[in-house]
This record gives C-alpha cells, structure tokens and sequence, in this order.
C-alpha cells in the first residue's frame, strides 16, 4: 500500500470521525434500552495500539512480531466492559480479529469467552483480502439470531469502515442492528469515553 493511498484511508476516517455524531451520557440509558432488545451487533475497533500497521515479519499468533496494546489501551479496553457492565449487559458473543491487539482488548472488556473470526482480521496492507473478508462478515451476520444476545466485534479501522462506510477512533464502536432480510443498519457511533463522563 503506497504512502498517498494510506494517507487517503487516514485523512476519509478523520473526516468521518468528525461528521458522525457520537452517543453521549445523556442518552446512554436509550442506547442500552435499544441493545437489550436484542439483534445489535457492536462493533469496537481495538484500543490504544501505539503506530500504524505492523512489523514486515509480522505473524498471526506471535504478539512479538506485531504491534500491540499498550497500557493506556488496556485499561481503555477494561473501561469498555465496566461500563457496559455498569449498563447491566454482563455478557455478550465475543468476536475477535487474530491480530493480537484485538484479541486482548476483547478479552480485557470481559463479557465472556473470545472467539477468533478470521473475517475480522484487517486488509489494511493486503487489500486483496478486503472483498473476501467483508464478504465472510456480511455472511456471519447474515446467519445470527435478529433477536438475539449483543454481539461483540473486536476488529480493525478499516473492516469497520469497509463494512459501515463510518470511521472511529481506537476503543470506539459502530452499533449495528440486524434486519430481517438478513442485512443490518448503522444505529450510532459509541465514544465510551465521552458517554462514561458525567
């Protein structure tokens, strides 16, 4: 990926971040009412994570060859599940990339055993993988329960931008609602930071 096409994804998600409105602390208790109903998917790019892309050797199941969490990212990942508990949603389906970063911060949010979901794992320096990957996700939501218990997706900028055409930040989610007709429809961006303040 050249340096022009990656300051382009860089510059579209700051734009976007900057045009979604985000959920706040006053209507958080609506946000959590509308989870509860069942069929939401949540969607949470990893947390703090320290640079932009990963190492050339870089292996799936090898954190020391891949950029990770660093502290600041791991207690946001563990405010994340606090205050959802906080919401009384203790437990959810866990979904995570391979990428190591995101597998600890779903693990660090802890609502529940983590599942790896290769369609998660990020494109961002092998774009052949975009189509295959969005097409595994659309299929995997495709096949969950529309009433079902809140879903958790623990992945990456781009799979969240690729699959909603919405941007966020690191530790901040898209809220998806699953459609009958096997689809589903962006609700909101969640900034847990903003919506935790008082």
């Amino acid at each position: 990926m050249t340096v022009k096409l990656r300051a382009g994804i860089v510059k579209i998600g700051l734009t976007l971040f900057c045009l979604l409105a985000s959920a706040t602390a006053a209507d958080a208790g609506a946000l959590i009412d509308e989870i509860k109903d069942g069929g939401h998917v949540l969607m949470i790019r990893h947390a703090l994570a320290p640079g932009t892309g990963d190492p050339d050797n870089f292996r799936i199941g090898d954190c020391a060859t891949q950029r990770n969490l660093n502290d600041e990212g791991r207690k946001q990942s563990r405010q994340i599940g606090q205050w959802l508990r906080k919401q009384s949603i203790a437990s959810a389906k866990m979904y995570s990339s391979q990428w190591c970063r995101c597998l600890e911060t779903a693990r660090l949010i802890g609502l529940g055993p983590v599942s790896e979901l290769k369609a998660l794992n990020s494109f961002y320096e092998r774009p052949e993988d975009r189509t295959p990957h969005l097409e595994a996700l659309r299929k995997f939501l495709k096949d969950q329960d529309r009433d079902g218990e809140l879903i958790i997706l623990v992945t990456h900028f781009v799979t969240i931008s690729g699959l909603t055409g919405e941007g966020v930040s690191s530790g901040e989610g898209i809220l998806l609602k699953l459609t009958p007709d096997g689809g589903h429809q962006v609700r909101r961006r969640l900034d847990f930071e903003t919506m935790a303040s008082p």
